[in-house]
């Protein structure tokens, strides 16, 4: 697809900040794959290991080692001493978004921004302050055929305990090859009891675009994650709603923890007047990079967009600009409230680093980190309800609803009882082959990713 959008101040593509991690269906961490700006020195300058740890660390680093030579009991796995230095070492900058990969974490970062890896198919999100880790979304898969269900929490993988493990270790041991098994335990709240599931690993895609005619010709598109395949298919289901006859629109973004930065941008492109989309600034205040749409395309149906408290980064993104314009209303309760961005370096051994570069900002030039967006339409989820219905009695959809209603002027006693789950049309959209670049999305409070 064509890009619309503009983009000034050329910068290096910036990651944007994203809380997902999808396991078995792509990482809902998001970075961005970065074009170096050619208007900023980015060179990095080579120091000695003295030079970077000093010498008395580098001292006791060799005291360390001669210790392990004539006392350590197991065979000492060399490449896995070094890339927990390193890891350690990005640890001390004490952001839990500037983090180190080991060469195959970063191959298996970047296929998940391609929509597609080898895992078991759920989404999970993690709670900075306890490590909780819990399921979000769960896909067709694996998992979802052996019995994991959303608001499961993750206990162990394995057998192992990963209750003080973070986000990106817990995705790595349940993903693997395809083919293999993966022993997953869980503890669900609504028996109070623990479970275990065993399941074969698999080639999941990541459906980031599914959408459907609600009753009233109201429109429905959740989009679970920021792809690169994601634009096209946002804008391929909002043209064949529109196709059916649609009059207003809802988008939900509950639970996406972000993505892909350009994508963001270019499906907000296809929604705004022309204007400043999003910009960043660096620690010293001055401004990275600014995204702007173009006056080729306006959405000006009705619209209400979805949020949660796992609505992050580039989820953000697109609430805090829809916001802004004004242009349509937006629905749950206030969102996670990552407004930083990183970039990923590549290192040569093929392994890299993810840095937090700068922060963004709202058209209106709202700082969002670790405030999130207020919806302009409170609801939070009965999320008894919505559980026992299996996902058919979900009162923030149909507050959602209700907005649109209204602004068609049709709403009556009548009209709203059950429809959000009275469909006239359903479809799914198919992948499309996109080639901007990649955001990733996390959060202080919380952080999510698809496995």
């Amino acid at each position: 697809m064509k890009k619309r959008w503009m983009k000034k101040a050329a910068a290096s593509a910036l990651m944007a900040v994203m809380t997902v991690s999808l396991i078995g269906c792509g990482s809902v961490k998001m970075t961005t794959k970065g074009t170096e700006d050619s208007t900023r020195d980015t060179t990095v300058k080579m120091l000695s290991s003295s030079d970077v740890v000093g010498k008395e660390t580098n001292e006791k680093l060799e005291t360390i080692q001669g210790i392990l030579d004539k006392n350590f009991y197991f065979e000492e796995d060399e490449q896995a001493k070094q890339d927990g230095i390193i890891k350690g070492y990005m640890e001390g900058l004490d952001d839990p978004y500037s983090v180190y990969y080991t060469a195959e974490e970063y191959a298996s970062f970047m296929e998940d921004t391609e929509g597609e890896y080898v895992g078991v198919g759920v989404q999970v999100s993690q709670a900075a302050d306890t490590k909780t880790i819990t399921v979000t979304k769960v896909f067709d898969g694996p998992a979802k055929d052996a019995g994991i269900e959303e608001e499961d929490i993750i206990t162990k993988v394995n057998g192992e305990d990963i209750s003080d493990q973070d986000l990106d270790t817990v995705v790595d041991k349940i993903r693997g090859e395809e083919g293999t098994d993966v022993t997953i335990t869980i503890y669900r709240a609504t028996d109070a009891k623990d479970h275990e599931y065993t399941m074969p690993r698999k080639k999941v895609e990541n459906p980031t675009v599914e959408y459907k005619m609600l009753d009233n010709n109201i429109g429905y598109v959740e989009v679970s994650s920021f792809y690169e395949v994601t634009a096209d298919q946002y804008i391929a289901a909002v043209k064949d709603l529109e196709s059916q006859g649609m009059e207003g629109l809802i988008v939900d973004l509950r639970n996406n923890g972000g993505g892909l930065l350009d994508i963001a941008v270019e499906m907000l492109d296809y929604m705004l007047p022309e204007g400043k989309i999003v910009y960043t600034k660096d620690k010293d205040g001055n401004i990275i990079d600014e995204y702007n749409s173009t006056d080729d395309e306006q959405f000006t149906k009705p619209l209400a967009v979805l949020v949660n408290g796992y609505s992050a980064s580039a989820s953000e993104i697109f609430a805090g600009a829809i916001k802004d314009y004004g242009i349509g209303t937006l629905v749950g309760t206030n969102t996670f409230g990552k407004g930083i961005v990183q970039r990923m370096f590549p290192l040569d051994d093929g392994s890299a680093i993810k840095v937090t570069i700068a922060k963004y900002f709202t058209p209106k030039g709202n700082d969002i980190h670790k405030v999130g967006i207020k919806p302009d339409v409170e609801v939070e989820l009965d999320s008894d309800a919505y559980r026992e219905s299996k996902g058919e009695k979900d009162n923030q959809l149909q507050a959602a609803i209700d907005n649109i209603l209204e602004k068609l002027g049709k709403k009556t006693a009548d009209s709203t009882e059950d429809s959000s789950t009275e469909d006239t049309a359903d479809s799914k959209d198919e992948k499309a082959d996109s080639n901007d670049d990649s955001t990733e999305s996390s959060t202080t409070e919380t952080g999510t990713s698809e496995n």
